[in-house]
């Protein structure tokens, strides 16, 4: 099941119109680059309103598409990876390895990842009511020499900001940061993220020999 059939089948029928879009694509002798660069221009030429924009960005072997309602990036993401782990689909993305889902985007500077940060942090940690939550932060750096791990993540800690505590092991929510070039995202994903092999989905699939090795004293 492709994305587009998952927006359908989650989000109603106006996306499922739009999944139709794309039933004309199929996997043929081509190379992977001819043919994800088939499939978003039939996305670019669509004239329907698309729920999945792909974004050019100079990055080898990682492909953005921005989403637009109904469409929200963490729960997308990790209703298709639960269904693959929980064998409700067989595998259909040949070519794909891992979903990073992104809430917010901005630039990658120290204030782009301030006002991402305050859009994404504030419904979980910041809210009226909210007891004490214990996170962690992941970061991923990829051709951006300008800004350093540490400081990410320092910057981000200090904004989610007290009462809540940082717990790397045991964490309620897990805020991830991910920076390609000079574009910077950030998205909040549950407890269930190591379970749900990062949203590796290649390795949910066909899980690699280490991983199912048994474990030495």
């Amino acid at each position: 099941m492709s994305d587009l059939q998952y927006a359908g089948l989650i989000y109603g029928e106006n996306t499922a119109n739009n999944a139709a879009l794309m039933d004309d694509i199929r996997v043929s002798s081509e190379d992977i680059e001819a043919e994800i660069n088939r499939e978003m221009q039939h996305l670019q030429n669509s004239k329907q309103e698309a729920i999945f924009v792909p974004v050019k960005i100079d990055v080898q072997c990682v492909l953005f598409f921005k989403t637009r309602e109904p469409v929200e990036p963490v729960s997308f993401v990790h209703r298709i990876c639960s269904d693959a782990m929980n064998e409700v689909t067989s595998q259909k993305t040949r070519h794909v390895k891992r979903l990073t889902p992104m809430t917010r985007m901005g630039k990658a500077t120290d204030k782009g990842l301030e006002e991402v940060a305050k859009a994404v942090l504030a419904p979980v940690f910041h809210r009226d009511g909210i007891p004490v939550q214990k996170f962690a932060i992941r970061t991923t750096i990829r051709n951006n020499h300008a800004m350093k791990r540490d400081d990410v993540i320092k910057r981000v800690a200090d904004l989610v900001g007290e009462p809540h505590t940082v717990n790397l092991k045991n964490y309620d929510w897990l805020i991830l940061v991910d920076i390609y070039r000079n574009i910077l995202g950030m998205s909040i994903v549950g407890s269930d993220f190591e379970q749900l092999k990062r949203f590796n989905i290649a390795e949910i699939y066909e899980p690699s020999a280490t991983a199912n090795a048994p474990k030495t004293p």
